[in-house]
């Protein structure tokens, strides 16, 4: 059985059963091999706009005798899919940015998937925004901490009744509405390190008189009151 990082494990906990699942960007091909594996998705298909990464996929499906169950296609983003032939579809280790590209150029396969489950790397708040002003609801959320650095995973559903879409506070965009709801101890850990990092930055402006920052240390502690607020 092929053994998965924890920040992979966690994209494929929220994977579900699937009939057929689409990985964008699947790099080794590492999540299809082990859902399929462990009997949770009958078949996938694994996506690559690189020719490098498809191919160490294709060897990886190959190793372990699934190539009856695994198709390997080289596209850019969901332009090989037609909306409904994935029930689920994996975004998963990318930049905010680029994952939004693709959701956006993909619109129609994407609305078509029954979940998504999506693992951005950077602009979580600018992303959980895109979700929420393009009709997708947040219905699961993790968090791991893995070789230094936290990563947030959560499984959506597009709602194409309007009075269905769920509204976010600021708060729940920066970090997480179910991983607010559910005070998931890796978001507990993120959030004490966040403060700490802020007070150490909040005595250096206090400290350094030469410095005129009044503006960031004004920034600094709404931020640390929020963060308080949220640990108590």
């Amino acid at each position: 059985m092929l053994q998965l990082s924890k920040r992979l494990l966690a994209v494929a906990g929220l994977a579900g059963s699937a009939r057929i699942l689409a990985d964008v960007g699947t790099d080794h091909g590492y999540i299809p091999v082990f859902l399929v594996q462990s009997g949770r998705i009958q078949k996938a298909i694994a996506m690559d706009v690189n020719q490098g990464p498809l191919e160490r996929a294709r060897e990886h499906i190959r190793q372990y005798a699934l190539q009856e169950q695994i198709e390997a296609r080289r596209c850019d983003g969901l332009s090989a899919l037609v909306p409904g032939e994935a029930d689920t579809i994996v975004i998963a280790g990318m930049g905010g940015a680029l994952m939004m590209r693709i959701l956006s150029e993909g619109q129609a396969v994407a609305c078509a998937a029954e979940r998504l489950v999506l693992q951005p790397q950077s602009e979580l708040y600018a992303f959980r925004c895109f979700l929420m002003e393009h009709g997708y609801q947040i219905t699961a959320e993790d968090m791991v901490h893995e070789d230094g650095k936290y990563y947030v995973v959560m499984a959506v559903e597009y709602r194409k009744d309007a009075d269905q879409r769920p509204g976010y506070s600021e708060t729940e965009k920066k970090y997480g509405p179910l991983l607010l709801q559910d005070r998931h101890p890796v978001l507990l850990q993120y959030l004490r390190y966040q403060k700490e990092q802020k007070e150490k930055i909040l005595r250096s402006l206090e400290a350094n008189a030469r410095q005129d920052a009044s503006r960031r240390k004004k920034e600094i502690i709404r931020e640390l009151a929020e963060l308080g607020e949220i640990l108590k």
